[in-house]
């Protein structure tokens, strides 16, 4: 019995041992982890290494320039007016190669949308780039001239998908990222 406990004893620490060398060799660098969506106000721009983290509160993306977009909700069944800035421009917080710098590699860039809830959708960054793609796609924080509620105080919406299923209610985080 005795020489039981003392190769089970061995056996744990050699484990132990092993997860602590296993943690050392991993380079915190190539551990890739998506944002954490939080549950508050600010929405959260980001770029990995490329860019710093923008956070926007509900006063700062009320001063940015807005649109109003009509579109139809199908999960509704109703014609619904967005109040909003377009992606774009928040992409190009982020330093984004929109227009005529996006081409080559940086068409392997992707945009990936986050709510509260964990949920996520994905575009191509050409989808997103009015120079690429006709439909418009904004961050709103009003529908039919009211605050979003329940679904705010942002919400993805995109003009030319013909389900509601990439509008992303209580959106959190928007990050640009590589394909590669």
């Amino acid at each position: 019995m005795r020489n039981h406990q003392g190769l089970s004893f061995l056996l744990a620490l050699s484990i132990i041992r092993c997860d602590v060398v296993l943690a050392q060799q991993v380079p915190a660098a190539t551990v890739t982890a998506r944002p954490t969506p939080s549950s508050s106000d600010t929405l959260m721009l980001l770029a990995g290494s490329d860019h710093p983290p923008v956070a926007l509160s509900p006063a700062e993306f009320a001063s940015i320039p807005h649109v109003t977009l009509s579109v139809h909700n199908a999960h509704s069944n109703a014609d619904e007016s967005y109040s909003g800035v377009p992606l774009p421009m928040l992409l190009a917080k982020l330093n984004a190669p929109l227009g005529n710098d996006l081409r080559g590699k940086q068409m392997t860039r992707y945009v990936m949308a986050t709510g509260a809830d964990h949920y996520s959708v994905v575009f191509s960054l050409a989808e997103v780039d009015p120079s690429f793609h006709a439909g418009q796609i904004i961050v709103a924080d009003a529908r039919d001239g009211k605050p979003l509620g329940n679904d705010g105080p942002f919400r993805l919406v995109v003009t030319d998908d013909k389900r509601p299923a990439r509008w992303v209610h209580n959106l959190v985080s928007i990050t640009l990222a590589n394909a590669e």
